[in-house]
């Protein structure tokens, strides 16, 4: 019996929406998980997902996926990568596990919010698939990084923080649990959609495993590469909820909702990605593979694109995209000084990234880099080299975003440039490390001023003993902190010239 085409039977099949007679459509559908914004029904009946796939289709192309990177991983289990690659690559990949598995694993529920309380159904469709991407995301990247624990022992296993690590009060867990808890799981369908399949997946996500599966290829870590490539397809599938979800606030006169939505969790995502992916990529990946700076990869996949599908959505550049493009050249900078000051807090092992060669590097992309970030990096390598390591620690919390839950920094050097928005709130004090982050506060008071950073836990007793053995115990860390993943060997780069100067 011959088939008929899926274009034939597709849109019957998937049109699942009906009149209720028993309950009435509030109640079927509440506003507050299911459309706060009040888009027409008649809307929703037009939403056209761009992804057309039925589940026999779905399950067969997700079947291969999983055929071509376990035999990947199947056929050059003998290889000795591993056991090769340099420290850098393998903090990449245990700080990718740990940040990213526990995000997939609660990206079940958010799909499956679009299931239940999408009004479209097309958006109901494509967020059943979506679940069950998540759920294959999850399985396949606990099982790839389960299998390198055994080669992890020297550091402690810190390849374990790939199923713990969001479940701890590690600060890196509660930055990424406070962005995505907030945008995934505490707001309707519609406002969900936007912040996360469209502010995230169609910005950041892409280029989070695009670029990361192609520096894998060039290090030599086709396993890893072809486990990502595997998800990327997925999410950009995702991306498009977001897409149709926008075309339908924007033709219902919602534009400046809209607008908000992305204003805000665009900048909450990239804080959290320009740590992720930033120092991974100008700092973590070894220089021989480096070929693009992570500022090329954000002007040519975010910056460019995002812009356009903005525009194309009747949409403009958030208010602050000229804060974002400055950002762009600094905060991640910062950031890496601040990772590797306090290595012993984070489940990888922070590569310094900053041998005689890769500063070149480093000031050839990021003019001036040299003479701002590159004097901190200057009394780091002064201290090694007199043999002070243990002046490399901070002995202090710094002070913490209120938003985005990273350290407050600025740009060091003959300019420094450091300040913090603060805010007065029913009787308590707000640090913030932008003016985006203080803006985003004041947006929706209620849904933020209850949350505390590490430091708020610290100073109210949570850290006990408050001592710096008692804030790791609370965070999660037993023998697995991180260390300097070169042993130092970086520095001895500038022995010579350092013997010279004394």
């Amino acid at each position: 019996m011959a088939l008929l085409d899926r274009s034939e039977w597709y849109d019957l099949a998937r049109d699942t929406n009906w009149t209720p007679r028993y309950v009435s459509e509030e109640e079927l559908f509440p506003n507050e998980m299911s459309d706060i914004f009040d888009i027409p029904m008649e809307r929703w009946n037009r939403y056209d997902e761009p992804y057309k796939v039925s589940y026999r289709e779905y399950v067969k192309v997700q079947r291969e996926k999983d055929v071509a990177a376990y035999s990947v991983k199947s056929a050059l289990e003998r290889y000795d990568f591993y056991d090769r690659a340099d420290p850098g690559w393998m903090s990449i990949l245990k700080m990718h596990y740990g940040g990213v598995i526990g995000v997939e694993f609660g990206s079940v529920s958010t799909q499956a919010r679009f299931t239940r309380f999408g009004k479209g159904p097309g958006m109901r469709n494509m967020g059943t698939f979506g679940s069950l991407d998540e759920i294959r995301h999850t399985q396949t990247q606990l099982y790839f990084a389960h299998e390198l624990v055994s080669r992890d022992k020297e550091t402690g296993y810190q390849y374990t923080w790939a199923s713990k690590a969001l479940r701890t009060n590690n600060w890196v867990s509660i930055a990424v649990r406070h962005v995505f808890e907030d945008m995934e799981h505490t707001r309707d369908a519609v406002s969900t959609a936007v912040m996360t399949t469209f502010s995230f997946e169609t910005a950041f996500t892409n280029l989070q495993f695009i670029a990361l599966s192609a520096d894998a290829s060039k290090v030599g870590d086709h396993v890893f590469s072809n486990l990502i490539q595997s998800i990327q397809s997925d999410e950009a599938r995702h991306a498009q909820i977001g897409i149709e979800v926008l075309k339908a606030m924007v033709e219902s006169g919602k534009v400046a909702e809209a607008q908000k939505l992305v204003d805000i969790s665009f900048w909450l995502c990239w804080r959290q990605f320009s740590v992720l992916t930033g120092l991974a990529m100008d700092y973590y990946t070894p220089l021989k593979q480096r070929e693009h700076s992570f500022k090329e990869f954000m002007q040519e996949w975010v910056i460019k694109q995002f812009e356009r599908q903005l525009l194309d959505l009747g949409l403009k550049k958030p208010w602050y995209w000229n804060i974002f493009l400055q950002d762009i050249d600094e905060f991640h900078h910062s950031q890496h000084i601040g990772v590797w000051l306090t290595r012993p807090t984070v489940w990888w092992n922070p590569a310094a990234g900053v041998t005689p060669e890769e500063r070149e590097w480093l000031e050839r992309k990021y003019p001036g880099w040299n003479d701002t970030f590159g004097r901190v990096w200057d009394v780091i390598t002064d201290n090694i080299l007199k043999g002070h390591p243990e002046k490399t620690f901070l002995e202090a919390i710094p002070m913490l975003c209120h938003m985005s839950n990273l350290a407050i920094t600025g740009v060091p050097g003959k300019d420094w440039r450091v300040k913090v928005y603060e805010l007065e709130h029913e009787g308590r004090h707000y640090h913030f490390g932008s003016e985006v982050d203080r803006w985003i506060f004041l947006q929706d008071p209620e849904r933020y001023k209850g949350f505390k950073t590490l430091v708020d836990r610290f100073l109210d007793g949570a850290v006990q003993p408050p001592t710096g053995d008692g804030t790791l115990d609370y965070m999660g860390i037993l023998n697995e902190g991180g260390v300097d993943a070169h042993n130092y060997a970086w520095a001895e780069a500038f022995r010579e010239r350092f013997d010279k100067a004394s």
